[in-house]
């Protein structure tokens, strides 16, 4: 081989050598670019939660993630939803974001609608208003449209509630649902709950009682509402159910206070008892229209499963302790009555 041949040869292999590192070059510009975009990490976790409103597009889907600093890069993620064709995909819901998630991930994960459910534990609210704002402040929708499931006529009295009773259909519980459910399908959900807990065996014990469910939650609430341990809960009911047998008014103390609306009340007063509601049990006879509050399934179960007592009587215990003395007569309800006003007066708790 000659000189020029050899030179030749040299030439051709170097330029050889550089397209192919071109080729490289580009090749690893364009498989960087791909990893930035759809796999290298990108959410900051500054957020842990990426919440899409319904009827959101994908403009403020970006202006969210961008608001919120939820994304390292911005332009990374656009490349891959546009790719990805996210703008006619987006889902509403809630989303748990991971630190360091990819645009791949996250992407599919909202096309699929792959939400994070809510979990919602209730006990002890008051009335449907507290109810309706404690839903708000765990769930997409307002309170006033809850309010208004609520207070729908035709919508409670086809599942055989009215408006003073519908609470009773929510049984106190721990729920997993999602985000954006809508307060029909709330309401609904609610109520094949209900069926659930208000099984046969449960239904036969509230006949025995010659109550409805909807009476066993009522009186459950008042109960719930004496009782400030749990022991004491089948006993306080089977005094009640003793009263509401005999045709004695309950007298319940917690009704009178949920009557006036005023929960800072520590000494039911006779001015108090003078309060014009048919959840006054001081001047209206059997149980008030519906619950005072949203009370424990124990309280429920207790009812159901009351004591089997003559008690007609029941008084706070003079040491403050939360329990109750219970009695069969008067004259020994008016000794232990005297007991407990005796220890507030001595406190200086008159009202």
């Amino acid at each position: 081989m000659t000189e020029v041949e050899k030179q030749k040869m040299s030439t051709g292999k170097k330029a050889a050598i550089v397209i192919a590192a071109l080729f490289i070059l580009i090749g690893g510009y364009f498989a960087l670019n791909f990893y930035k975009v759809y796999f290298a990490p990108n959410v900051t976790g500054n957020q842990k939660y990426l919440y899409i409103k319904t009827g959101s597009n994908y403009d403020a889907l970006v202006d969210n993630l961008k608001s919120k600093d939820m994304l390292k890069s911005i332009p990374a993620f656009a490349a891959a939803a546009g790719k990805m064709n996210l703008a006619n995909n987006v889902k509403p819901g809630r989303y748990l974001l991971k630190k360091g998630m990819t645009n791949r991930t996250l992407i599919n994960m909202i096309k699929a609608g792959n939400q994070e459910p809510v979990k919602l534990k209730f006990q002890n609210i008051r009335k449907k208003e507290n109810f309706a704002a404690y839903l708000a402040s765990n769930l997409e929708a307002d309170s006033l449209s809850f309010i208004q499931v609520l207070d729908s006529v035709p919508l409670i009295s086809k599942y055989g509630f009215n408006q003073d009773n519908v609470y009773t259909m929510f049984i106190p519980n721990t729920y997993e649902m999602y985000w954006n459910i809508n307060p029909v399908d709330f309401f609904e959900r609610m109520q094949k709950e209900y069926d659930k807990f208000w099984n046969a065996e449960r239904k036969q014990k509230a006949a025995s009682l010659n109550l409805t469910p909807a009476q066993v939650y009522t009186l459950a609430s008042i109960v719930d509402a004496e009782a400030l341990y749990d022991k004491e809960m089948p006993i306080i009911a089977g005094l009640y159910l003793n009263r509401l047998n005999k045709g004695i008014l309950l007298q319940a103390d917690p009704t009178v206070i949920f009557a006036n609306n005023d929960y800072t009340v520590k000494r039911v007063t006779n001015k108090l008892l003078q309060v014009q509601s048919l959840y006054n049990t001081y001047k209206y006879a059997g149980l008030p229209p519906g619950p005072i509050m949203m009370p424990s399934i124990k309280a429920i179960d207790a009812v159901l499963n009351r004591e089997q007592n003559n008690y007609i009587y029941m008084c706070a215990k003079e040491d403050f302790s939360g329990y109750h003395n219970f009695a069969e007569t008067k004259a020994e309800h008016e000794v232990n009555a005297k007991k407990y006003r005796d220890a507030l007066n001595k406190r200086n708790i008159f009202k």
